[in-house]
C-alpha cells in the first residue's frame, strides 16, 4: 500500500508540475518584456564611452580620455568624424562605431573576431543605455520625423519638459512650444525591439552633468582660449560628415577646418575647466534646415515595426546617471 501511494504521490506532482509550467513560463514572458526608451536620453559623453570601450575590447586600459581615444583612433576605432571628448553619444555615433569596430577585427588590428568585438562593443554600449541596432532595411529616410500630432502622452510630455528642463537627446516629439530648438537626424535605428527613424538633438547645448558620481561637461560647444575663437558643431553637420574633425580621422580631408594647428586636441579634447559654465538652448531665428511641427513624415518599416511610446511616468534612465541640472 505504501509503495502504491508513494507512486500515485509522484505522479500527482509530475501532473501538477506540467500543468505549471506554461504558466511559469507566460510569467517570465510578461517580466521581460522590453520597455521603451524613457523621454530623456542618458547623457554619455565620447571621452567616458572611449575609456570604457578601450577596456570591452581588452585594450590596456586607461582612465584618461584623450589617451583612449587616441588609441582606439590609431586602430582605426572613431565615429565618422572622429573622437570628441565633451560631445554626447547618441544612436548614430554608435552605429558608426558598430562598424569601424567590425572594420577593425577584420583588418586584425585588434585580437578579437569581428562578432566578439561587436558583442563587447554592443554590451559596453547597452551599459550605458543605448542598446542600438541599426536599421538595415536598405531605405535612407531624408524626410522630416513623424507625426508630432500624435505622439503620446502629450500631458505627460510637456509635464516633463516644463519641469525637468528640455533634454539634450530625445527620441520622441518635443511639445510644440520647445520644437524649434531641436535639430532631426535621419538615422533610423532600434532599440530593444523599439524603431525610431531617427532622433531630436538640441542645436545647441552645453550641460554639467553627472555620471557615475563624476561631474561632466556635456556640450557641442568649443573654445580655443588662445585665438579666442568659439566653435559648434552641428548636429546634423555631424551626421553628414560636414563637421569639424576630431581624433582619429585618418584624413582631414572633406572636414570643416578650425585653422587652428592639432584642433582635435587643443580645442576638441581640452580640458572642461576651460570651457565656460551654463547652458545654451536657443537657435537662432529662422534657423534653416529644421523641420517644422507638422503631420505625417516618415512610416515604419514593413514586417512588424513600431514607434516607442515612451513610459507612462515619463521617467529617467536609472543606470548611472544623476541630474543634470
Amino acid at each position: 500500500m505504501i509503495r502504491v501511494s508513494l507512486s500515485k504521490l509522484m505522479a500527482s506532482v509530475v501532473i501538477l508540475i506540467s500543468l505549471m509550467t506554461p504558466s511559469i513560463i507566460f510569467a517570465q514572458t510578461e517580466q521581460i518584456k522590453p520597455t521603451p526608451p524613457p523621454i530623456e536620453q542618458e547623457l554619455v559623453s565620447e571621452g567616458t564611452f572611449a575609456v570604457q570601450l578601450v577596456s570591452a575590447l581588452g585594450l590596456k586600459p586607461t582612465d584618461d580620455e584623450v589617451e583612449a581615444e587616441n588609441r582606439l583612433g590609431d586602430l582605426g576605432i572613431a565615429p565618422r568624424n572622429g573622437w570628441i571628448a565633451d560631445y554626447p553619444m547618441t544612436p548614430d555615433i554608435v552605429i558608426e562605431l558598430q562598424g569601424a569596430v567590425a572594420g577593425a577585427a577584420d583588418a586584425k588590428r585588434i585580437a578579437l573576431s569581428r562578432d566578439e568585438a561587436l558583442k563587447r562593443l554592443n554590451a559596453a554600449a547597452g551599459e550605458i543605455g543605448l542598446a542600438v541596432i541599426p536599421y538595415t532595411a536598405g531605405t535612407t529616410y531624408t524626410a522630416g520625423p513623424p507625426s508630432c500630432e500624435t505622439y503620446p502622452n502629450p500631458e505627460t510630455m510637456q509635464q516633463y519638459y516644463d519641469e525637468e528642463e528640455a533634454p539634450v537627446v530625445t527620441y520622441y516629439c518635443p511639445p510644440p512650444a520647445y520644437y524649434d530648438l531641436y535639430a532631426w537626424v535621419p538615422c533610423p535605428f532600434w532599440w530593444s525591439g523599439f524603431w525610431f527613424p531617427g532622433f531630436f538633438i538640441l542645436h545647441d547645448f552645453h550641460r554639467i552633468h553627472h555620471f557615475h558620481n563624476r561631474v561632466v561637461v556635456i556640450t557641442n560647444h568649443f573654445n580655443d582660449v588662445r585665438t579666442h575663437r568659439a566653435f559648434r558643431i552641428d548636429p546634423v553637420a555631424r551626421f553628414s560628415g560636414k563637421t569639424f574633425a576630431g581624433i582619429g580621422v585618418p584624413t582631414t580631408r572633406g572636414f570643416i577646418s578650425t585653422g587652428v594647428p592639432h584642433s582635435e586636441q587643443r580645442i576638441f579634447n581640452g580640458p572642461s575647466a576651460l570651457k565656460a559654465p551654463g547652458r545654451v538652448f536657443a537657435p537662432p531665428a529662422g534657423r534653416p534646415g529644421v523641420p517644422t511641427f507638422r503631420g505625417g513624415g516618415i512610416a515604419p518599416p514593413a514586417g512588424g515595426g513600431r514607434m516607442g511610446a515612451p513610459p507612462a511616468g515619463g521617467g529617467r534612465t536609472g543606470g548611472g546617471g544623476g541630474g543634470h541640472r
